[in-house]
């Protein structure tokens, strides 16, 4: 199941079938249209989606600029993880997907480019910190 631009506070679209990351995904719908996918964006989850072999809920963060190319890129990375965190400790996640509720959540980043230095130690941070409250945390250049 895939889910794109999903609101972290409230639901907006129905969950789709998917055959990989983005198929049947659908863009949230503001009062302005869709909103913008993105680590810039701490308002929606980019794509939610279920991992059938490891039967865990993914939330994935997407990040498509390259490291370094905005100096708001951090404090908007560290947004959009906390925004994900409360959508699911909250319950959120669980009140929008029941068929979801009790999975292993984890959060994927994808990324342009391998993080490095002080990127990478952020996302260091931020793993420990998700493994703390049982939440996975994983990283994927996609470059």
């Amino acid at each position: 199941m895939a889910e794109q631009g999903r609101d972290a506070s409230e639901a907006r679209s129905e969950a789709q079938p998917s055959e990989g990351p983005a198929a049947g995904a659908l863009p949230a719908a503001g009062p302005q249209g869709p909103e913008e996918r993105g680590v810039h964006n701490p308002r929606i989850v980019d794509l939610i989606r279920l991992d059938g072999a490891a039967d865990e809920v993914e939330l994935l963060m997407l990040e498509a600029r390259p490291w370094g190319s905005d100096p708001r890129q951090l404090a908007q990375l560290e947004a959009k993880f906390n925004s994900y965190l409360g959508y699911v400790q909250t319950g959120a996640l669980a009140r929008d997907y029941p068929q979801y509720a009790g999975k292993t959540v984890r959060f994927r980043l994808e990324c342009a480019s391998p993080p490095a230095g002080e990127v990478a130690a952020m996302l260091a941070a931020m793993r420990d910190f998700s493994g703390r409250e049982g939440i996975g945390f994983s990283v994927a250049a996609t470059a």
